[in-house]
């Protein structure tokens, strides 16, 4: 029994020495669990998220690994993803996502690995890494150069200092958006699709839209169908080839159809007076006029389109016949040639983008017509019969847009498609707001916005994390800017820029469908000085009441057009009708209209970016960099020009620019997966 005693009196020792053992053994470390960061791509660019269990605990530096699951030391990784300083950190607010740029030679089955100097932190569950080929345009490496459709979302972020890169921001930042025109309205759109709700915007006018702009004449309303567009008209949808009857659908203006059901979709409860419809818009028509020259048929009335090539082909006048002349059709010829690379047009229609960058590769930017044809050794009388002087990609999307055959444009107008985004902006925009002046702080890194307010006579301003500018160029040049770099500040002072100027009249019926052959929509023309274009509305056939007609669209001579007096412009436009015509426009005249000269207009100085040979090549690259916390979009910053769909894309680009910037990589992704990859076919 003795013995028993004793051996149970050892037990209790040892059980105590034991406990005092495990007791005095080391505290776990503190854990980081890792959230499953789903598909990895080799080359891409990745969010991870993790949590921790004691953050108060932590210290020194938190190092970031990929490599075998379960190593024992960060320098057996295969890679270090990044490092989480102690000065970058605090313990009561620990950054919780984190950017991972995925190397090309990552193996797949790895693991995500948290290290300090004590030892691992946490490990994530084995990771499959692998390149998704199906749905590779979906990823941000594959997104291409900035000749292409986007930057390289990759290449972006590792150009950063690598603990700006590492460390994701948070949502909450505060973002400026200067511009109520459709790419700062696309901004807002998109900043709150990802919930980033905490942004602004400031416009200098009294409405939303910038140059979206339907005149309602007379005071009518849309649903009494009495508009004209004074801005934007219409969008191209499909071109038909004559010969095969194959049809190519034109892809990127599909951006502004998706736009619409997206807003449809939001505001379909909310307001369903807010819907967006499409109807068919008549761009070409036969029996529109065709008045050039003066060249009329021999009963002295004007020449109908269908009518006139065959009465142009039998005139003379004096020696010389109107047919060009023989040089000029081999100036021609060459020209067609150098620009017409294998399948331009199917591929502009098919991926505008890819189309740009081909024809960048080309040459196409770098030469005017009237430059390229006087390298042949043509004389400047051949040059002017043949080519302008705009750059040779601007033929390739034009010619593609204008050889549609099918259009659409917005019944009662194109201006709804601005106001149907009222209900996410409506009370974050604030109106009459003429900023004057950007402003970047060194230290904080955040910008201002500054502007002259007339209620108070001061000077008052406004602080963002970041700022959008949404205004054109031909705006932004007139207002105190930080220092920026050499060739954004060259592009904002000297982009080039379009002048149109419209006139819209009123008549007191649709005249011209009640005529012999009637008109039902589409555009003339004529070279009748300060005329241009005019069109018949497309919508409400042969309805009764009132008509208008888009009476004058000219441009490029609206410098000289918005010289005149409103009043001589105006009955310029009246006796032109009359002599395109005849007595029964001057008799159905209503003395009703509007004119449109969008130099004049002090939010736009200019009706779209047009620019100089070189000026395109030289400055998209800097589109897309981020200024001093400022991004700059709207039309004049895409890859072409003068359309909605511009204006839309260039606020995809900008945001996912200013999501990548603060390391919101699954939000750029987003975005990417839905207004990119959705309507680019690569």
């Amino acid at each position: 029994m003795k013995g028993l005693n004793v051996l149970a009196t050892l037990g209790v020792f040892l059980t105590a020495a034991l406990a005092q053992l495990v007791d005095a053994s080391p505290s776990p470390l503190p854990a980081i669990t890792f959230a499953d960061p789903g598909q990895i791509h080799r080359g891409g660019a990745h969010n991870f998220h993790v949590a921790y269990d004691k953050p108060e605990t932590l210290s020194g530096d938190i190092i970031f690994v990929y490599g075998d699951c379960g190593i024992e030391h960060h320098s057996k990784s295969h890679h270090e993803v990044g490092r989480l300083t102690s000065s970058q950190y605090k313990r009561d607010d620990m950054p919780t996502r984190f950017v991972w740029l995925t190397p090309e030679d990552a193996p797949s089955g790895g693991c995500l690995h948290a290290f300090s100097d004590l030892g691992v932190l946490g490990m994530s569950d084995p990771l499959t890494v692998g390149h998704d080929a199906m749905r590779k345009r979906n990823t941000l490496a594959a997104l291409n150069d900035p000749y292409g459709a986007w930057f390289d979302g990759v290449a972006y972020l590792q150009a950063k200092e690598p603990e700006a890169s590492f460390v994701a921001g948070k949502k909450d930042q505060k973002i400026g958006i200067i511009g109520g025109g459709m790419s700062g309205l696309m901004t807002a759109l998109l900043l709150d699709s990802v919930g980033i709700h905490n942004w602004e915007i400031s416009e200098s006018s009294h409405r939303i839209g910038g140059r979206l702009h339907t005149s309602y004449l007379n005071g009518t309303k849309p649903e009494d169908y009495q508009y004209q567009e004074m801005g934007p008209m219409r969008f191209p949808v499909s071109l038909t080839y004559a010969g095969t009857n194959e049809t190519l659908e034109i892809q990127d203006h599909k951006l502004v159809f998706r736009v619409a059901d997206v807003l449809n979709e939001m505001n379909k409860d909310k307001d369903p007076a807010l819907q967006v419809d499409f109807i068919p818009w008549i761009q070409n028509n036969p029996s529109t006029y065709t008045y050039i020259e003066g060249v009329r048929n021999a009963d002295g009335t004007t020449p109908r389109e269908s009518q006139y090539d065959a009465l142009l082909a039998n005139i003379t006048t004096g020696d010389t016949a109107v047919e060009p002349p023989e040089k000029a059709e081999a100036a021609q010829g060459a020209l067609e040639r150098f620009i017409d690379f294998p399948g331009k047009y199917e591929l502009a229609a098919k991926n505008l983008f890819k189309a740009h960058k081909q024809a960048m590769e080309e040459g196409l930017h770098s030469f005017s017509e009237s430059q390229f044809l006087r390298a042949q050794g043509l004389g400047w009388n051949e040059t002017s019969a043949v080519g302008g002087i705009g750059t040779l990609w601007d033929d390739i999307y034009d010619n593609v847009y204008f050889s549609a055959t099918t259009w659409k444009t917005i019944d009662k107008g194109l201006t709804r498609l601005a106001e149907a985004f009222h209900p996410i902006v409506d009370g974050k925009i604030t109106y009459g707001r003429r900023v004057n002046k950007l402003s970047y702080d060194e230290k904080t890194k955040q910008t201002s916005i500054h502007w002259y307010d007339s209620k108070s006579a001061k000077s008052k301003s406004k602080t963002y994390d970041k700022t959008i500018v949404a205004v054109p160029f031909s705006v932004v040049r007139l207002w105190r800017l930080p220092k920026l770099g050499s060739v954004i500040s060259e592009a904002i002072s000297g982009l080039g820029y379009s002048y149109a100027c419209k006139v819209a009249l009123m008549y007191k019926t649709r005249f011209w469908e009640h005529i012999d052959d009637p008109i039902f929509g589409g555009c003339g023309w004529t070279d009748l000085p300060g005329i241009g274009s005019v069109c018949y509305p497309a919508y409400k056939i042969n309805a009764t009441g009132p008509g208008v007609m888009l009476a004058s669209y000219a441009t490029p001579i609206g410098p000289s057009l918005q010289a005149m007096t409103e009043a001589d412009h105006v009955a310029m436009v009246v006796e032109a009708m009359v002599e395109i015509h005849g007595d029964i426009a001057a008799n159905e005249y209503t003395g009703k209209y509007d004119r449109v000269c969008w130099g004049l207009d002090p939010h736009q100085a200019g009706s779209w970016a047009s620019p100089y040979t070189g000026q395109h090549e030289k400055y998209m690259p800097e589109y897309q960099k981020v200024h001093s916390n400022h991004i700059f979009i709207g039309e004049h910053t895409s890859v072409n020009h003068a359309w909605i769909f511009s204006a839309l894309e260039s606020a995809t680009r900008g945001t996912v620019q200013l999501l990548l910037e603060d390391g919101l990589v699954d939000e750029a992704k987003e975005i990417v997966n839905k207004w990119m990859a959705r309507w680019i076919s690569i």
